[in-house]
């Protein structure tokens, strides 16, 4: 191996390396949208919970200037009238006295909407000058609490100005007027500070089950992701198991045979050469899955490629196809029989060394596609490759033609040896993947 060349290996640690690292950014950016999501919520419902966290915003601030602006603004207007047309009377005193309290606790209702709001309902009953900021304060109270609340509220304040008009009439109309107006006023007020609650929280609702849907979008294609690193683990055992077996086997020639001629050591070693270059390039080509594609694409040519590399490791198949033409097959049936008859000779070559093997292909389409290796029982004592398997190889390959559609069966044969046979669908109409 050269030394200058840069190794797949330290490719796929790359890969992870970037792989973990878009794994950070990506939970990074879904704590950053929960943040968001229960900042929004908690502004959007109003509550004490978030004012407590926040304070108030820009705008709620604005909001409440331009509230006790305009309050200040009618209690004086009020105040101004109590000089015309006579002397001041008690009326004067009671409304500059509660005029400036409701002013004061209206700047106070966002944080205690109903104590607040109470206060400036009560102050309007002998301080007319209040009026206009009890019912920004019921508006408040309305906009910020549950309905229970708001409607309490808002009877209050209907309550305060039927008092009010009692005990100042303020003329120009019959009482019965005013309180008809004091009722639709305050009706009026209180739902469309709820109707405008409501509305607030159904889009904050809106707002959050969109931001969930990103999140699950995101998780969703994280779990595709590692469904495709497993993908691609799978494939670097079928992959890899197949040369790397066929590497012992010559390797141990070499060691066995110690009187072996020049010429058959350098053919052995040209065997080794090529299978070690063979076995580099796919592994290659399995990491490059990170980049491309979720799995590596068997040849179409079929399995005598296949069988001809293990016949030349000194193995004896014996390949039936019946006609089965390998590139006629859907592209899952053509990959999974060919992982099939891979992991079936890589077994035998393993358990049952210079035992003959058969591998038997048939069926047709619209029906199922057949897919067998068999070999007998091997000769001698247990071969020295039989103790380097983990199982994980058969353990995948079921996995994976159930996934295809398929069932696969293993076991011992009739004569003793082992089968492994997997029958797959075979539609009769290509499948487009």
């Amino acid at each position: 191996m050269m030394f200058g060349a840069r190794s797949p290996l330290a490719g796929g640690e790359e890969q992870a390396g970037q792989a973990l690292r878009s794994q950070a950014l990506r939970s990074q950016a879904l704590r950053s949208q929960a943040l968001r999501s229960q900042a929004l919520r908690s502004q959007a419902l109003g509550g004490q919970d978030g004012e407590q966290a926040g304070g108030r915003s820009g705008r709620e601030r604005a909001a409440a200037v331009g509230g006790v602006v305009l309050a200040l603004a009618a209690a004086a207007s009020v105040v101004w009238g109590d000089f015309d047309p006579g002397p001041p009377t008690w009326y004067l005193w009671a409304d500059v006295a509660g005029g400036a309290a409701a002013c004061a606790a209206l700047w106070w209702c966002r944080r205690r909407p109903v104590a607040a709001g109470l206060v400036a309902v009560a102050l309007s009953v002998p301080a007319a000058a209040a009026s206009v900021a009890a019912g920004i304060a019921t508006l408040v109270v309305a906009l910020y609490r549950r309905p229970p609340a708001a409607v309490a509220v808002g009877l209050a304040w209907v309550a305060a100005s039927l008092a009010r008009f009692a005990l100042r009439p303020p003329g120009l109309a019959p009482y019965p007027v005013w309180a008809l107006v004091a009722v639709l006023f305050g009706g009026a007020v209180t739902g469309w500070g709820i109707l405008a609650r409501t509305r607030r929280q159904l889009l904050a609702s809106l707002a959050e089950r969109a931001r969930r849907a990103e999140a699950d979008q995101l998780r969703r294609a994280e779990e595709a992701r590692r469904a495709e690193r497993l993908d691609i683990a799978r494939e670097m055992h079928d992959v890899l198991a197949h040369r790397l077996s066929l590497l012992a086997v010559h390797a141990g020639a070499l060691g066995f045979n110690a009187a072996a001629t020049p010429g058959e050591v350098a053919e052995a070693a040209e065997v080794i050469r090529a299978s070690a270059h063979q076995a580099l390039q796919e592994l290659r080509g399995v990491i490059g899955v990170l980049r491309r594609s979720p799995s590596t694409q068997p040849p179409l040519a079929g399995l005598a490629p296949l069988v001809q590399e293990s016949r030349r490791a000194g193995m004896r198949i014996d390949l039936r196809e019946h006609g089965v033409r390998f590139a006629d097959l859907p592209e899952t049936t053509r990959r999974t029989a060919y992982r099939v008859v891979q992991e079936g000779l890589t077994n035998a070559r393993k358990h049952a060394p210079g035992r003959p093997v058969t591998v038997e292909v048939g069926g047709a389409a619209g029906r199922e596609l057949t897919v067998e290796v068999r070999n007998p029982a091997p000769a001698g004592p247990r071969a020295a490759l039989a103790a380097t398997g983990a199982g994980a190889g058969l353990a995948g390959l079921e996995e994976r033609v159930t996934l295809a559609g398929g069932r696969l069966e293993r076991g011992p044969a009739d004569d003793g040896g082992f089968r492994l046979a997997a029958r797959l669908p075979w539609p009769r109409e290509p499948v487009v993947e």
